[in-house]
């Protein structure tokens, strides 16, 4: 409904009102106070669906830098307001330039392309260490092998639009066998091929919710270090597409995907969480979307050790490193960029 996680106010339930009282954020329903929250406790405002938000509290988050980012029920990232950033104009000079060079958008391209597939191919090992059906270990390993193939393809790769098409074909080959990760609640949940807009199936919905909380990240991310999260080098450009903050993304994508198969193989979530609209449209339930943050930001709070940078840090934390690693890279100190691999 509305709470905060990890400094984050997340509005789960349409047709609230947010407003302040001197320092406090103030979260009603038909003149009922569900929530207060000092203004200083919080980095972010996350609203699912339709929402009504005071002026005078606008101003105070463009004031305080705390950023309110606008998603649709399903999860479906709209935009984002937040106020004047100084950025760095250097930076996004270098950004803006080589996004017009074809060679350094391939430079990039590859690496972000090659993080996913490299990513997807440990996602499906284990899922495939897991498995007691030998039939279909077996499928998902000669799915590994393609996406191996597909690894080393890519480097001979000559263009944008050809390294995409390795990327496709690899995304084609790993959601084959996505079903085979799914070792319980089969019949609720059974995955035949991604659909996105609108998802029409209980675990697409799910998906494209944490691809959707994976896009506000990574834009926080790329703003957070000064770069432009409109500019890309792998997704085309078109207005209103936060196209670089989807390049970083690729690499978090089998992240997303292994938190949705841990949910649902571990029954934190069940069909019934999920409910079916007019028009075979799928959708999470207010209790569903919470429980979801909830997991979702505890999952962030895990500390692991980066392989690169050879330190301890939360893997909430990797988004905002694996942005300064891409900007270094865009400023030329790096000769690639070097993508986060799950080991």
């Amino acid at each position: 409904m509305a709470e905060v996680k990890l400094n984050i106010l997340y509005i789960t339930l349409e047709g609230l009102y947010l407003h302040h009282e001197l320092e406090k954020l103030k979260v009603e329903r038909k003149h009922e106070t569900l929530l207060e929250v000092p203004l200083h406790h919080l980095q972010g405002i996350t609203i699912f669906g339709i929402c009504s938000i005071s002026p005078s509290l606008l101003q105070k988050c463009l004031e305080r830098g705390i950023f309110v980012s606008y998603l649709t029920q399903r999860g479906k990232f709209l935009g984002r307001l937040e106020g004047a950033n100084s950025g760095n104009v250097l930076l996004r000079k270098q950004q803006f330039k080589k996004s017009e060079i074809e060679l350094e958008k391939l430079k990039l391209a590859k690496s972000m392309i090659a993080g996913k597939i490299q990513n997807s191919r440990l996602n499906l090992l284990r899922s495939a260490r897991e498995l007691k059906d030998e039939t279909k270990e077996k499928e998902i390993r000669n799915v590994v092998l393609d996406l191996e193939r597909n690894l080393t393809s890519l480097e001979q790769a000559g263009s944008v639009e050809s390294a995409r098409g390795y990327e496709g074909n690899s995304a084609k080959a790993y959601f084959s066998v996505f079903d085979h990760c799914i070792v319980q609640q089969k019949k609720d949940f059974e995955f035949t091929k991604r659909m996105k807009r609108p998802p029409r199936s209980r675990i697409n919905a799910l998906l494209s919710f944490a691809y959707s909380l994976l896009t506000n990240d990574c834009i926080s991310a790329c703003q957070a270090v000064g770069l432009d999260p409109f500019v890309g080098f792998l997704h085309t450009e078109r207005p209103g597409r936060p196209s670089l903050a989807l390049d970083l993304m690729e690499e978090f994508r089998p992240f997303a995907d292994r938190f949705v198969i841990t949910m649902i193989n571990r029954k934190q979530i069940q069909a019934s969480d999920i409910i079916e609209k007019t028009g075979s449209v799928y959708m999470m339930t207010d209790t569903a979307r919470k429980d979801f943050l909830t997991a979702y930001q505890n999952r962030k709070q895990e500390e692991i050790t980066h392989y690169l940078l050879d330190q301890k840090c939360r893997i909430g934390e990797l988004f905002i490193l694996q942005a300064r690693i891409l900007a270094r890279a865009i400023r030329g100190e790096m000769d690639l960029y070097m993508p986060y691999i799950w080991k």
